[in-house]
């Protein structure tokens, strides 16, 4: 059976201190956790707080509103990814990026093949006075 040495302390589990399985977090960990979500959540809260000011305020010119708006909305988006979802740039989460850069990739080409198919629909369709006179 494995002793453990003398001079390595034994945690509350009865295992030393190194010899945890994936997912057996100590209290260290557990609070930095709950710290990154307070953080996240903070964050979240005062981006949502800043667009709701920005739209009843006069502190930013009228017409550049919808700029501001769209930027503090993909800062939103930036601290969800970080804070919550956990995204970051580690070689672990490889993965993550990849099927994050996927669904983007997607929704993408779907909001861009739906404008350009509907700018270009007039294009394609028949001339009214051609249209009524097919219908007689």
């Amino acid at each position: 059976m494995n002793e453990p040495a003398a001079n390595e302390p034994m945690s509350d589990h009865g295992m030393q201190h190194g010899d945890t399985a994936p997912g057996d977090a100590g209290d260290h960990a557990v609070a930095q956790g709950v710290r990154g979500y307070l953080i996240g959540f903070a964050l979240a809260v005062f981006l949502s707080l800043v667009s709701f000011y920005i739209t009843r305020s006069t502190l930013v010119w009228a017409p550049s509103i919808p700029i501001a708006l769209s930027v503090l909305a993909i800062a939103q988006m930036g601290v969800h990814l970080v804070f919550f979802l956990h995204i970051t740039t580690g070689p672990d989460n490889v993965n993550n990026v990849m099927a994050l850069a996927f669904g983007v990739l997607i929704v993408m080409l779907l909001v861009f093949g739906s404008l350009w198919i509907m700018t270009h629909l007039n294009h394609m369709m028949m001339p009214m006075d051609q249209l009524m006179k097919m219908q007689r």
